[in-house]
This record gives structure tokens, sequence and C-alpha cells, in this order.
């Protein structure tokens, strides 16, 4: 069974000013991801900045009269972290003003929240519409009359609408707790703006009992390899699965080795900087055109692993039932197979389970974190385009590359790709005058 991501809700909740205590209660599963955000300054300007915007909504009148009739200043007050202001001060913000007003210090917050939000950026994957994140936190026109003032009425007419109570800038609705799953706080900011998220896939993952049971396997053996029928298996999926594991325990994983054909996927050879585990790429050339020697390479090679490295069990990425004949043959070996839905037949997935051999499907896991790989692999695929690029349409074109790495993706998706990397194309030339094209540098 699935459940969706919360990395992306787990960094919003950050920002916007949650509690240490209930951020880490609420993520228990995003601890890392919370360690990471706690070392990153411009997630933690923002967080600061945001607190600070939402303690001045809560408190403003009570500060107005202290900062006219006490003489004292916003660092002083019992409602704002004195510390936390001193950090953004060490850090070259001038947070603290003198002779202001709670309106002034409100458009002073806002201000540098417009001016600093970009730099978090790169915290969200780009599948994600920036200019909906940057919404979230940004008050369009904050100097204008009344445009403050319609936000503090409706933020205290609605404030158990908003996340955890803290402000954010949006149209509140009861939705029920907005930040509970990556999908759910998606699918709501997007409706915000009239559209529809529809990149899934993209947050689902794998239940926490599946993923255990992988990581048991991985722990309760001398030495395991990872064995993959290319012909059989999706290299992004696959990529998905290690990306969304452990990386303590999969880094117990001896090699990956691919069994490929010349058919394949091209990501295949790009797999391994992006896994951290060693790859072993077999391509597996034809004697005839018609017949792929995958199969029977990749069963030679798993008794290979098997009576002269040792290895005593492996993870068996494929859907294929012919393998059930490896695993049958190998008795004293262990295997897990992984597999996709539309690949996979009901007789070997029973089969499997009555022998108690664990399979899961790829599909379960989440496609967020492999963007990156995606990129790469369509990248290297453009560089085989040139020069001849302008021989070609270049939105046919990126529909081409998507074809040519076998990656599914949104039109949204692709959209992006063609802007950043087909529109952004250039001409160059050298001292001597010869011309030649550019692609924009690769991220």
């Amino acid at each position: 069974m699935a459940v969706y991501t919360k990395n992306i809700v787990t960094t919003i909740a950050y920002m916007i000013g949650l509690k240490k205590s209930i951020l880490e209660n609420t993520y228990q599963s995003e601890i890392e991801n919370l360690t990471a955000l706690y070392d990153d300054k411009n997630a933690t300007v923002i967080r600061i900045l945001c607190k600070l915007r939402t303690s001045l909504m809560l408190h403003f009148k009570k500060t107005d009269q202290e900062l006219k009739l006490s003489l004292t200043n916003i660092d002083k007050l019992s409602w704002y972290n004195g510390d936390e202001i001193k950090k953004m001060e060490d850090w070259g913000f001038s947070i603290v003003k003198f002779n202001y007003n709670s309106t002034k210090y409100m458009e002073h917050f806002n201000k540098l929240i417009s001016e600093n939000i970009t730099n978090c950026k790169g915290l969200f994957p780009e599948w994600i519409n920036w200019d909906y994140i940057k919404d979230i936190f940004t008050i369009p026109k904050f100097t204008q009359t009344n445009v403050m003032k319609n936000e503090f009425t409706k933020y205290m007419k609605y404030i158990e609408w908003y996340p955890f109570q803290q402000y954010i800038h949006w149209i509140p609705k009861n939705y029920g707790g907005i930040l509970f799953n990556d999908s759910k706080f998606l699918s709501v900011i997007y409706e915000q703006h009239n559209d529809i998220f529809i990149a899934k896939a993209n947050l689902r993952d794998a239940d926490t009992e599946i993923k255990e049971r992988i990581y048991s396997f991985i722990q309760q053996t001398d030495s395991v390899e990872i064995v993959v029928d290319c012909e059989n298996s999706n290299v992004f999926k696959l990529c998905g699965v290690l990306t969304s594991l452990d990386s303590n325990i999969t880094s117990k994983i001896r090699k990956i080795l691919l069994f490929d054909d010349v058919h394949t996927s091209p990501g295949w050879a790009f797999l391994e900087p992006f896994t951290k585990i060693p790859v072993e790429h077999i391509v597996v050339k034809r004697v005839k055109d018609e017949k792929s020697l995958v199969d029977i390479k990749m069963t030679a090679a798993v008794c290979t692993e098997h009576y002269r490295n040792n290895i005593s069990s492996f993870i068996l990425f494929s859907s294929d039932s012919d393998y059930w004949g490896l695993i049958s043959s190998l008795s004293d070996a262990n295997f897990m197979v992984m597999f996709e839905y539309s690949k996979i037949g009901e007789a070997i997935k029973k089969t499997l389970s009555e022998h108690d051999i664990f399979s899961c499907a790829i599909d379960e896991f989440s496609l967020g974190k492999i963007n990156e790989f995606k990129t790469f692999v369509l990248y290297q695929q453009l560089k085989n385009y040139m020069p001849e690029i302008l021989n070609y349409n270049g939105r046919e074109l990126v529909e081409q590359l998507y074809n040519d790495a076998r990656i599914v993706a949104e039109p949204t998706e692709k959209n992006l790709f063609y802007k950043k990397y087909i529109q952004t194309i250039k001409f160059s030339a050298d001292d001597d005058g010869n011309l030649k094209l550019e692609l924009q540098r690769l991220n």
C-alpha cells in the first residue's frame, strides 16, 4: 500500500515558523530533512521572518503600545525571540529599527521576505510551480492602503484554518490540515491558483512495512547484490526505489548488476552516480535481432555470483516469470523480487507468496527525488542531437527526447525542460570565427 511523502510539507512547516518540538513530533519520518533545514541559512532566514510577521499580527496593538510608551524595541519584547533577532542581525539583516511603529515593522518584514524568498527555490523540486510556493510567503502590493489590514482581518477571523495557526498568504478554507502530506498540500495550493496538480506519482511512496521488509532482508545477510533485467524494469522507477530507502542501509548492497539490451533506456548507463551503489553494466549483444539473451546471461551470472563469489542474497528487479526457474534452483540463496504492476502476472506473484519469497511493486515508491537523474539522462540525449538540432522543431524534439529515454511525463514537466534547455540554446564563436551551438550548463 502506498502512502504520500511529507518532505515538501516539512520544509513549508519549517519555513512558516512551526516550533521545533511540533515539527519533530508531527514529521517524525523527516528528521533527516529537518536536520538539513536547521543548517540551511536561507530557509532559516525565511523562518525567522515569518515568525516575526506572525507574532506581529498576533500582538499588533500591544507591540505598538510598547514601542510608543515604553521606549523599547521588538528584540526586548517577550513575544518575539530576541536570540533569533540577534542571529539575523549577525547575518547582516537590519531587523531592529528605531522610531518604527507596528505598521512600519510589518512593511519591513514583508519587504525582507519578498527580497529573500527566492533564495529558497532550490529547496523545492523543479516539477512544482515555484510561483505557487512563493505566493504562500509573499503578499502582493503590501504597501498599498488596506492590503495588510485585510490580511490581518482575514487571519484573525479564520485563524483556526491556517496551518498550525501560522500566518500564510492564501484564501483560507477549512481543508482540515493542509500540511498533512505533500499530496494534500500541493492539491490545495494548485486549487488556490485555479490549477490542478497532476504529478502525484512523484509524491507516492511505499509504506513503512514494505520498507522495513526490505531493510530486514538487506541487514540479515552477509552479502547482497541487486540484479536487474533491464528489459523488464524501468530505470527511473528503480532509481526511485533506491533514493526512497535509507542510504545507511542500501550502502550495504555490494553492487548492482545490470543486464541490458541495446533496445532499452539509455538511462541505465548513468545510474551509478545517483544511487551511490557500484554498478556493473553488462550490455548483452544479440545473435539474432529478434531474440534477446538477457535472461540467459543474467541467470548464468547469478549462479556465478552465488557459487564463486559467495553472494548469499539477491534483490531481483524483473517482472518476468521465467526467473522462477533460477529462484527455485538456487534453494540455498535468498531472493527478493521487485516488479512492475503492468508487467507481472498473477501466477508468478502467487508462486512467490506460496514459497515465502517477499515481493513488492516498484511502482509504489516515490519518483519525487529522481528529477536530477531524469534531467541528466534527457540532457545527455539532447547532446546527441547537436549540431543537427536546427533541423528539428523544438517542441517535437522534446517529445523525441522523452521517448528516447523511455520517460513518461506530464506536459508541464516537458514544458519546463523545453524552456530551460531548448529555448536557451545559443550560438557561440571561437577566436577564428567558427560557430557552434551551446547548451545551457546542466545544473
